[in-house]
């Protein structure tokens, strides 16, 4: 059986755009997918709470600009540290939404209160313990420039 031109260009037509269809499925399934601009509503981040507190998942993504871009919000009850001090190679920063927090940096310690922003740099020890009397909540946005993102943390 003889094939005529007109059905070998249809055959490899056919074979051209399964391949690409397949190459993009293939492509963005492997592409990480990027923090679109957004609303995150306080009402709607669920609450889990722990044997510390609370935490909220609000996002942790990559951008546009960064190859992970994390934030989660956490309660500390009174008296607490939500872990050991400790050191990582993202750079981290902390607003304070409610309470009072011993702020330790690089073995210097000071008190931040509402509205207080704390950053932490790469590699320099830090830690935090809520020093009020009632929870202290705050929000952590940490990052990770392209080409510096190691295993996540678990």
């Amino acid at each position: 059986m003889k094939i005529s031109r007109r059905d070998f260009v249809v055959a490899i037509l056919t074979a051209s755009a399964t391949f690409v269809l397949t190459f993009l499925v293939f492509a963005q399934e492997q592409t990480p997918r990027r923090l679109a601009s957004t609303v995150f509503a306080w009402d709607k981040l669920e609450a889990k709470t722990n044997a510390k507190g609370a935490r909220r998942e609000v996002f942790d993504s990559a951008t546009a600009t960064l190859d992970r871009f994390e934030c989660h919000v956490t309660t500390i009850n009174a008296g607490l540290s939500p872990h050991d001090p400790h050191r990582h190679p993202d750079e981290e920063l902390i607003i304070v939404k409610e309470g009072t927090l011993e702020v330790t940096i690089n073995g210097v310690s000071q008190k931040a209160g509402p509205g207080s922003v704390l950053f932490y740099a790469s590699n320099d020890l830090h830690g935090m313990r809520n020093v009020g009397e009632t929870p202290a909540t705050y929000h952590v946005f940490r990052w990770t420039s392209p080409g510096k993102e190691g295993p996540r943390p678990k």
